[in-house]
């Protein structure tokens, strides 16, 4: 519960994905938190995506828990069912084979979130205050705190302190260049993925629900529809290599869709082109080519800092990492 009768700061946290919900929750028990994404609802790369009756998580397709602060984060939401393990058949591709095979487990738990993984954005999002589809475009720095711009230049509210969660290559377009860390954000980017989405009426002939693929321009393979609590029809997802989507960056969206159709059929050693539904989703940012070496960027003295998981490393566990230790940190200070 707040302090009555004490005087809050207020925070906006400019993303809505793991880093910046997780960041929010910490400070929204000593602060007014006010959480601001362009997208229509919350959990960024944790996404999903429906076309009656398919279901795709179109962005992060698991995660791993290591260490002991992100397996009590995750605590709540595994005893309510928010997340579930994934006891998917894993393999791994190279040269159109399959080299390796292992079954996962209770021993090494691979999470999900249940019915959809963006159930995760959600049930962390439940006490914030969320301004969603609004694009945050600058922030001014005034002598009375900062103030957030939106896309037509509206003023969107006046804050003490203000945390970017969002890719560096967007941040860096947000921050005034004087930032004390805007160089180092500036300095830091981030690759895409094209995610091809194949649904089917029928079952597919897999011996696998998730794979790994090496040497090709596709890197994933997973059956979406196997996932806990889907009750989808088949459901197959497909990511491309890093290099490969941003390589093709402004390559037109059905050319990229024929290509990695053609891809995937290579290297499953069957023809997906007869699939009932096709659709392909462009992340212009979707993981960290090099790590900064630092968990957040922070200026105490201007109340302003950075996060995501694109310091670290990109996985879940290191959005959590990152939102976690720049709330610590500014809590310090409170």
């Amino acid at each position: 519960m707040k302090g009555i009768g004490i005087v809050m700061l207020n925070i906006a946290v400019i993303g809505a994905g793991l880093s910046g919900l997780t960041a929010a929750n910490i400070l929204n028990t000593h602060a007014n938190v006010t959480v601001f994404d362009k997208a229509k609802g919350p959990s960024g790369r944790l996404a999903t995506r429906r076309a009656d009756p398919y279901n795709f998580d179109h962005g992060c397709q698991f995660f791993s828990a290591k260490s002991s602060t992100f397996k009590e984060f995750l605590a709540p939401m595994l005893r309510q069912g928010v997340i579930k393990p994934w006891n998917a058949t894993f393999v791994e591709i190279e040269n159109r084979q399959i080299t390796k095979s292992r079954q996962w487990d209770a021993q090494t738990p691979h999470y999900v979130g249940s019915p959809s993984m963006n159930a995760v954005g959600k049930f962390l999002s439940q006490e914030l205050s969320l301004v969603l589809g609004t694009a945050v475009t600058a922030v001014e720095k005034t002598p009375k705190g900062w103030v957030l711009k939106g896309e037509i230049g509206q003023n969107l509210g006046q804050f003490d302190w203000v945390v970017s969660a969002i890719p560096p290559q967007q941040a860096a377009q947000l921050w005034p260049e004087e930032t004390s860390f805007y160089t180092k954000v500036k300095s830091a980017k981030m690759e895409g993925c094209f995610t091809l989405m194949l649904g089917f009426e029928a079952r597919l002939p897999l011996d696998y629900q998730a794979a790994l693929v090496r040497g090709e321009d596709i890197s994933w393979i997973s059956v979406n529809s196997s996932k806990p609590d889907r009750n989808s029809a088949t459901s197959l997802l497909v990511h491309s290599t890093n290099g490969w989507a941003t390589q093709h960056d402004g390559l037109d969206r059905n050319e990229a869709l024929q290509y990695l159709l053609k891809q995937t059929s290579l290297v499953m050693g069957q023809d997906v082109n007869h699939a009932d539904h096709k659709a392909i989703h462009q992340w212009r940012y979707a993981n960290c080519s090099k790590r900064t070496g630092e968990t957040h960027f922070i200026d105490h003295a201007s109340r302003s800092g950075a996060c995501g998981d694109w310091l670290i490393k990109g996985r879940v566990e290191a959005a959590f990492t990152s939102g976690y230790y720049i709330a610590q940190d500014i809590l310090s200070q409170l």
